[in-house]
């Protein structure tokens, strides 16, 4: 439905689609994106989800009644990104309450010789235009990787892999290089996604070797540009110290952040300040990060939002409200808040650092976004979420409540914020 309202790194080559086209090379066509991002997600037999794909644009909001595979779709991005970044599936898939096998629905049968497993995959566009890659993971009896493939529209496939051999820990590997017909096979690991390795193992001497390699990287790429927000508000009222100034998954170290980011762009933290006056309860004039001298807490930081016009900071006429005395949903949403606008620099994710910043294009998976929110919370980081993607820089997947879902549907001319929700909203239900 549209509303109209630390990880191991891969090595790319002077033949990536990222880099300059030289002689010989070709450029992004005319038209073709040049940021690469995951606009589909195709799931298949992983937790709820029983075969469905998932289209994703600038502001992805997944709706459903508990059960439906909100979470399994966010958790199946998050495993892609992670596998994309070079991580082991054991990693991944084996810490799980109940192993690998928990992945598993219990309706699914195992084969002749007790296979079980799951199939996860995307489209990715980019300057080597739209790629389908598709993973296959054999959780039982062994977690494995099963087969692997990266495919362009038509149907062509660039690399395969495939479990030949159960008793040896590797894939069988095939990709194109050179003409039509002629592949390179090899054996690669069955812990990890052959093609996050290709860039390792190709040498982009022939048009079709870089072809290849430009499908890789563009997968890769769009991947490791992610980052997963759930904001923990019981893990963050503490003081932080001071050099924590990567903003990590659970928030935790917010403080610390608030702290860096008003040093290093006044102009996004003024937006931050926007954001919040609209969120919070009380007026907000600004937010501060101070180092704490208390005992017990020296060189630590403590945040606080700032109400009052005294001139000067410390005024008679100011007043500070700590952090740590904010409710639970003001906190989530100050933490969402300073992800949407701060963007990668001040997160703590491996982007692709041999990639220019302007191709690439943040993805913020947030799962409950609208917890502990009210209405206008909820309606008022969709609209931020909006306004960031229109820069091209951040995309947003949420999963919000029935509830959460509601206010968005109903809201399409913006009445909660005074914004204008744009098409680039798009509503997925998932119980339907």
């Amino acid at each position: 439905m549209h509303v109209t309202t630390n990880r191991p790194t891969t090595s790319t080559t002077s033949a990536s689609a990222y880099a300059p086209a030289r002689g010989g090379e070709e450029a992004p066509a005319a038209g073709r994106s040049t940021t690469a991002t995951v606009t589909a997600l195709h799931l298949s037999a992983f937790r709820a989800l029983r075969d469905r794909t998932v289209p994703l644009g600038p502001v992805t909001v997944l709706t459903g009644p508990s059960g439906s595979g909100k979470s399994a779709a966010l958790e199946a991005y998050e495993a892609l990104a992670r596998l994309g970044g070079g991580e082991v599936l054991g990693e991944v898939f084996g810490r799980a309450s109940g192993g690998a096998s928990a992945y598993v629905p219990r309706s699914s049968r195992p084969d002749g010789e007790g296979r079980r497993g799951f199939r996860l995959g995307c489209t990715v566009d980019g300057p080597a235009g739209p790629v389908r890659f598709e993973l296959a993971v054999q959780a039982e009896p062994v977690l494995r990787i099963a087969g692997e493939r990266l495919s362009v529209p038509g149907g062509r496939t660039l690399l395969s892999t495939a479990l030949r051999d159960p008793s040896r820990p590797t894939v069988h590997a095939e990709w194109h290089s050179a003409g039509s017909g002629r592949v390179t096979r090899a054996r690669l690991p069955g812990d990890r996604l052959a093609t996050a390795l290709l860039p390792l193992r190709v040498a982009g001497g022939t048009e079709e070797e870089r072809r290849v390699l430009a499908a890789a990287e563009q997968v890769v790429v769009a991947l490791r540009s992610v980052f997963a927000c759930d904001p923990r508000p019981e893990t963050m009222r503490d003081p932080v110290v001071a050099a924590d100034s990567l903003l990590r998954g659970g928030c935790d170290n917010v403080a610390a952040v608030l702290r860096r980011t008003r040093t290093e762009c006044t102009v996004r933290y003024g937006h931050l300040v926007e954001a919040l006056r609209a969120g919070c309860a009380g007026p907000v004039s600004d937010v501060v990060a101070d180092v704490s001298h208390g005992a017990g807490e020296q060189g630590r930081v403590r945040a606080a939002i700032v109400s009052g016009t005294a001139e000067g900071r410390g005024g008679a006429g100011e007043s500070r409200t700590p952090l740590e005395w904010l409710g639970d949903g003001e906190l989530r949403y100050v933490a969402m808040a300073l992800v949407l606008l701060t963007g990668p620099g001040v997160l703590s994710m491996d982007p692709a650092q041999e990639v220019l910043p302007a191709r690439q294009a943040l993805t913020v998976l947030a799962d409950g976004l609208d917890r502990g929110l009210d209405t206008a919370q909820t309606a008022g980081l969709t609209a931020l979420a909006v306004r960031m993607g229109l820069r091209g820089h951040v995309r947003l997947l949420a999963a919000v409540s029935e509830a959460g879902a509601a206010v968005l549907a109903r809201d399409p001319s913006g009445r909660v914020t005074g914004e204008v929700w744009p098409q680039e909203v798009s509503l997925v239900d998932l119980g339907a």
